[in-house]
């Protein structure tokens, strides 16, 4: 709940921009701008830099976009950028390299419709990454691909309609890969995973570190949103869009724990269900299949018009994650991923770093 100080000083805040002039307030058309020249449909054959552009935008961790790109003449290389990791939320690097298999399966699906197959290997040593090989094949140009553009984490309340059968399967379908399981709840009683991002939430925001990271990679205006090109911007979560000092003030005020508590509620009871996602080991190779795996489902949701969202507090929360585990059946796992789905509007794209600054 909002502090009757709080609001006080938001009503002074706004009217002190009021009386310095209306071109001070933040609008969305330099934004939308922005976002219409990267959301642009694929192309046919892709080169080789259009596919950089498509494994952009790939889902990945707080729009951290935590990768660079090197082509060369049968590859290219995904590589860790070290200098957008997140170190508290992700302090082993997990959702990093989810990230890069997310970018890595828009690589291979994008690959298929030039002709191309994309053999995704994980490379360790002193330089670890992602690299897709491409070979000859078949021209495959796929609805997963002309998706690619469409595909969002769509943060809002869903209509709380269930899924038709048809649908479900689809989705199982597309998730399907070696090394990766894929458990969907869908019944009310399945939905008890509430309670569990409900305690990681709690002790994340509990967390002083975790708060001051987060808020580093919140965008509250639109001109700050495109400046950088990256982070969560309020627009995109459905909150209002201010100048950087009033959201920073706003945050301050309003970021409660009971106030995200209720939220996540809310949202989850409004989803037709939730999919979490396994990996048979917890290592970077089989994160980065998660992370194509997931890629396929939020690709494969866009085409059948069905939204999701990440609630990953079960598995970021090490307090938290082992009885999620043995909530799930698999004590002995490291669930990766927490996906809540269902259908609703779209929110705002959120943007993506010039390729020519991922390229290296």
């Amino acid at each position: 709940m909002i502090s009757r100080r709080a609001v006080l000083g938001t009503g002074l805040a706004v009217g002190a921009i009021g009386a310095a002039g209306y071109g001070l307030w933040p609008r969305l058309d330099a934004y939308e701008g922005e976002v219409a020249q990267q959301r642009v449909r694929p192309n046919v054959a892709p080169a080789t830099r259009e596919l950089i552009r498509l494994a952009t935008l790939a889902a990945n961790s707080h729009n951290t976009q935590p990768w660079q790109f090197q082509p060369s003449l049968r590859s290219v290389s995904i590589l860790p950028d070290p200098t957008r990791r997140t170190e508290v939320v992700d302090p082993d690097d997990h959702h990093l390299w989810v990230s890069l298999g997310c970018a890595a399966e828009n690589l291979a699906i994008g690959a298929g419709a030039r002709g191309q197959f994309a053999d995704i290997e994980v490379e360790g040593g002193s330089t670890p990454s992602v690299i897709a090989n491409f070979g000859p094949a078949q021209m495959l140009e796929t609805e997963l691909y002309q998706a690619i553009p469409f595909r969002q984490s769509t943060r809002s309340l869903y209509d709380g309609q269930p899924l038709s059968n048809e649908d479900l399967r689809t989705r199982e379908l597309a998730v399907s890969e070696p090394g990766v399981s894929v458990s969907f709840f869908t019944s009310e009683a399945d939905l008890a995973v509430t309670e569990f991002v409900i305690e990681g939430n709690s002790a994340q925001i509990d967390d002083p570190a975790f708060v001051a990271e987060l808020r580093e990679w919140l965008r509250f205006s639109s001109n700050r949103a495109v400046e950088t090109g990256d982070g969560l911007f309020s627009a995109c979560t459905g909150n209002p869009v201010v100048p950087e000092w009033i959201g920073a003030a706003l945050f301050s005020a309003v970021f409660t724990k009971e106030a995200e508590n209720d939220r996540y509620r809310s949202q989850i009871a409004s989803s037709a269900g939730i999919a979490v996602f396994t990996g048979d080991r917890a290592d970077p190779e089989h994160w980065v299949k998660v992370g194509r795996s997931f890629q396929r489902f939020a690709l494969q949701a866009t085409v059948l018009g069905i939204r999701n969202a990440h609630v990953n507090q079960p598995v970021e929360v090490t307090s938290v994650r082992p009885s999620f585990a043995s909530w799930l059946g698999a004590p002995e796992a490291r669930p990766d991923l927490v996906v809540r789905f269902g259908r609703a509007p779209a929110m705002p794209m959120s943007l993506r770093r010039p390729v020519d600054t991922v390229i290296v």
